[in-house]
């Protein structure tokens, strides 16, 4: 009796062993079932549905949490993020390749607990890139590397084919004996330990690990995500740069209009609080643009010219537009990469070129459009038929708008575009002429 008895207690301890190592795969009934999808680029948007989701299958206690995955990359410095959370959920985390699990994507993969892919899938190809498509400095790729060893050898997984997914350097006999870093087809990344299943669906991976009751719960996007994803891809960020310069700009030239500055703050806080609310920007980088524009201002309307205040602000501004979409701590940019950081030099250096050819061409042709006139509150201004003569200099005359430092002064009866030599002029003071630049009076204050 005491040997049959030593022999079931035995048993059960196998197979309570054998139950515990399976309670991330097998699951009872009515089971709760959070998914969610990542189908683009690995970016803040993609970082922020993971933990979105993390959270909500916490909340909701979820038994499983699939993440459906289909991407060629992105940001390392998100991948990595996405990667911890994965990795210190508590919830069992199934990710299911529809597709491709390239660069960050294999990265993100290796981190769940288990994997699984369609027929034609693929999984690897981890090396760090910069925006031309290059591979980056080695030091990047040695973080990448290291990333890759730590999160096979948490999952279980080979470090050496998974480092061989960053550098071709690193020969896995039998698989890369040519050298070549290492990309798996699903049946190879079946073979290697990198896939636990073949499957046309989640559905089908699910029946086939007896999970057939169950309530699934998918991730809704809401427009506010979409809305975010929208404003800060670089396109957009370009376009909303080129009219934070052009609002400044004509509200600098049209003097006693409100719409282009309030078009410039509009674009400024569409630029900012969609990157804020990703964890990109950050307080002090908001605030050093909201100094650049000080420093600006008074270089405008109070100081003469164009001096240390304005090119301190301008630099000020470009500084901040960059560094408010590049993930670093103070000038510390260890957590992102290069791809990054070209992106946001790309997305600022386009929109200030655009904000100049949008310039020189509205210069030519939209100044003197109705519809131009009509926003900026001109129809009262009719610039003069004739060119500034050269006779009005040393006259006196009265600013019929603000000059900030452009606007328009009357000299004897008639109105002419001018520019203030003191910076700011209020309405109604008196000036006299001092030059004459083109169509264009430079004046300054005068008191009798």
């Amino acid at each position: 009796m005491r040997i049959a008895s030593f022999i079931i207690t035995v048993l059960l301890i196998i197979s309570g062993l054998h139950a515990q190592n399976r309670t991330d795969s097998v699951f009872g009934s009515h089971k709760r079932i959070y998914e969610f999808r990542i189908f683009e680029e690995i970016a803040p948007a993609a970082t922020r549905k993971t933990s979105r989701a993390i959270d909500e299958a916490n909340a909701m206690n979820a038994d499983l949490i699939i993440l459906h995955l289909n991407t060629y990359g992105g940001l390392v410095s998100d991948a990595d993020s996405i990667r911890t959370r994965i990795l210190n959920s508590k919830i069992p985390v199934y990710v299911f390749i529809e597709n491709n699990a390239a660069s960050a994507g294999a990265l993100i993969s290796i981190a769940c607990n288990r994997i699984f892919m369609k027929e034609g899938a693929t999984i690897g190809a981890a090396t760090v890139v910069e925006g031309s498509g290059a591979a980056a400095p080695d030091k990047y790729q040695s973080y990448m590397r290291s990333k890759m060893r730590a999160t096979a050898t948490a999952r279980g997984r080979s470090p050496e084919i998974a480092e061989a997914m960053v550098d071709g350097d690193k020969v896995v006999p039998g698989l890369n004996d040519t050298g070549d870093v290492v990309t798996l087809t699903t049946d190879e990344a079946i073979q290697w330990g990198f896939c636990d299943g073949k499957y046309a669906s989640i559905e089908d991976m699910l029946k086939a690990y007896g999970i057939v009751d169950y309530r699934m719960i998918v991730q809704e996007v809401g427009w506010i995500d979409n809305a975010i994803g929208f404003l800060i891809s670089p396109g957009v960020s370009g376009v909303l740069v080129l009219i934070i310069l052009g609002g400044l700009y004509y509200e600098i030239r049209t003097p006693g209009i409100g719409f282009p500055l309030l078009a410039s703050v509009v674009a400024a806080l569409l630029y900012f609080a969609p990157l804020y609310l990703e964890g990109l920007a950050d307080n002090w980088e908001i605030l050093i643009f909201i100094l650049g524009l000080v420093l600006l201002g008074l270089e405008i309307f109070v100081i003469p010219g164009w001096g240390f205040a304005g090119i301190s602000g301008l630099v000020l501004m470009f500084g901040s537009l960059v560094l408010a979409a590049v993930n670093n701590i103070v000038f510390d940019f260890s957590a992102s990469n290069p791809e990054q950081i070209h992106s946001a030099l790309l997305r600022v250096v386009y929109g200030v070129l655009g904000f100049i050819v949008f310039a020189i061409l509205s210069a030519r042709f939209f100044v003197d459009s109705p519809l131009f006139k009509k926003i900026g509150l001109e129809a009262t201004l009719q610039k003069a038929e004739d060119p500034v003569s050269v006779d009005l200099v040393g006259k006196d005359g009265i600013s019929v708008t603000d000059l900030k430092p452009s606007g328009y002064v009357e000299v004897d009866g008639k109105e002419y575009e001018a520019r203030s030599l003191d910076g700011y002029l209020p309405k109604g003071q008196k000036v006299k002429i001092k030059k004459k630049e083109a169509w264009t009076l430079l004046v300054e204050a005068y008191n009798a």
